[in-house]
Formats: structure tokens, C-alpha cells, sequence
């Protein structure tokens, strides 16, 4: 009977260290000194792991143009919050390439020395928000949380999880932790035409919104700086399109040649943004081996 009982028992712990292997864990600290950035992955185990990003985008806030209303607001605010000054949390809106992605890396790059740290979550993974902020609370540094081309669908478990974070949730706000998210949507969800119909009038002529209209607005407000990026036009374009060029080593007289080139690849692709110039500059250094 003493054998089978080992026996029984010897089973039993493989099992349980089996069954201990599929469970969530609680997210661990990563090595800190791996690097500036991090993403949040979650395998299929259902665990959360802080993964280092070990070649982040090579871009400084000189290379933005014909965005500085927009680039002043992003730098001052993490500025501030990079020297423990009150700083807000930051959505970025507007057209497709104008660089809002862009804007954030390049802040990344301009004060990691001072301390400022990026972590990237998915929106699927906006739920677990709250055990990345507590693994982050107690650091000296300053995390940039980073969710990139964020919008919800109705009923999405992140947009609930998102807005607790940013305001209302029972938890103090942690100093050392913002929010910066971009998105094409302002409200962050999708607006249909029949909400307006939500909208009631008084007597005096002011205008109110439903409620469905208040809970697609109540999230985007909890962003305490909203920032606007706008089309740019065909001379905007041409610049960032000559800045690029420059920066690929293209020598200034064929960078003037190259312009009717540069207007043809943005009239094919039906866009003047700055990716669209970031992408014909690389080909046009490459193919003339700038």
C-alpha cells in the first residue's frame, strides 16, 4: 500500500504542475535594462509577458514636418511629465499618415536618456491594463502607455477597461504612467447617422446629445489633450517629400527633379501623407542608389 501511495501521490503532483503550467500567471517585471520599449504580448496560455523591443524606430522630432502646432503640444506634455510636472494623457486623431504614430516614437528617442519608457499594448489586450500599471508603479521611470490606431467596436471588453484606467477607476492615478493613443476616429467608436436623431432640443434652442451620443464621447474626454492632424497639401507634402530625401542621402538637384515623380506616386496611391512621402523616398534612394 506505502508503494501505490507514492505512486498516487508522485501523479498527482505532475498533474497539478501540469495544470499550473495553463493558468494565467501573475505578469512579472521584465530586465528593465533591456531596453527602452517593451510590448505586451499574451500567449495562448493566457500569459502575460513584457517582451523588449530591441530595435526601436529610428526617428527624431526633426524629421516631423509640417506638423509643429501639433508636435509643440506632444513634446511640452511629456516634457512636463518626464520632469514630474502634472502632464495628461494624449489622443491624437486625424488623417491617416500625417505622422501620429510618428510623434510619439520621436519622443521616445528625445528623452529615453531622462528616463521616459514605452510600453505597447494591443487593444485586445487593453483588459489587462491594470497589472501592467502595478508591475510599473513602484520604477523611477516614466512609461508611456502606447496604443496604436485604437478604436472599439460596441461591446468590446477594452473600451470599459481603458476608461476606468484614464478616470474612474477606485484606484489613485499612478505619476509615473500616461496613455498615449492614436486613432482615426475621434470619439474612438463607431458614429452612425440614426444617433442623431438622439439629440433633444429646449425651449431657448440649445442643442443636447442622447445618451448613446454621451457614453461615444464620455471615453475620448477622459484624454486630458486631444490633438488634431490634418491632410496636408500638395506643397506640405513636396516638403516632407524633399526632407526624407535628404535624409536618404539624395543630393539637392535631384530632389528638385524628383518632384513630378513624387507627385505622380502620391496621385497613385490617392494619398498626400507623410507616409506615402516617407515610402517614395526609399524607393527613389533605392533605385538611384542614393
Amino acid at each position: 500500500m506505502s508503494a501505490k501511495l507514492e505512486q498516487l501521490i508522485e501523479r498527482g503532483m505532475q498533474l497539478l504542475t501540469r495544470i499550473e503550467a495553463i493558468l494565467p500567471q501573475p505578469l512579472t517585471a521584465p530586465d528593465w535594462n533591456a531596453g527602452i520599449a517593451w510590448r505586451y504580448r499574451k500567449r495562448s496560455s493566457g500569459h502575460g509577458t513584457l517582451e523588449p523591443v530591441k530595435h526601436v524606430a529610428d526617428i527624431s522630432l526633426d524629421d516631423l514636418k509640417e506638423i509643429e502646432p501639433q508636435k509643440e503640444k506632444i513634446q511640452r506634455n511629456t516634457l512636463q511629465f518626464v520632469q514630474g510636472h502634472p502632464a495628461n494623457n494624449v489622443l491624437l486623431t486625424g488623417a491617416r499618415g500625417t505622422g501620429k504614430s510618428s510623434l510619439i516614437k520621436a519622443c521616445l528617442n528625445a528623452y529615453a536618456k531622462q528616463g521616459l519608457r514605452l510600453i505597447e499594448v494591443d487593444k485586445a489586450d487593453l483588459v489587462d491594463l491594470p497589472d501592467i500599471i502595478d508591475v510599473v508603479a513602484g520604477r523611477p521611470e516614466k512609461f508611456m502607455v502606447f496604443c496604436d490606431d485604437l478604436s472599439f467596436e460596441e461591446g468590446e471588453p477594452g473600451y470599459k477597461a481603458l476608461k476606468s484606467i484614464l478616470d474612474g477607476s477606485v484606484a489613485a492615478s499612478t505619476p509615473n504612467v500616461l496613455i498615449y493613443a492614436t486613432s482615426n476616429r475621434r470619439h474612438l467608436l463607431p458614429e452612425y447617422m440614426k444617433e442623431n436623431l438622439t439629440y433633444t432640443h429646449t425651449e431657448d434652442g440649445e442643442v443636447h446629445p442622447g445618451e448613446v451620443v454621451e457614453e461615444k464621447i464620455s471615453l475620448s474626454e477622459r484624454f486630458g489633450l486631444w490633438v488634431s492632424f490634418y491632410p496636408f497639401s500638395q506643397e506640405e507634402y513636396l516638403h516632407i517629400t524633399a526632407t526624407w530625401l535628404e535624409h536618404f542621402g539624395v543630393k539637392q538637384d535631384a530632389i528638385e527633379a524628383a518632384r513630378p515623380q513624387a507627385l505622380v506616386w502620391a496621385l497613385e496611391r490617392g494619398s498626400r501623407s507623410g507616409r506615402v512621402a516617407y515610402q517614395f523616398a526609399r524607393d527613389y534612394a533605392g533605385r538611384h542608389h542614393a
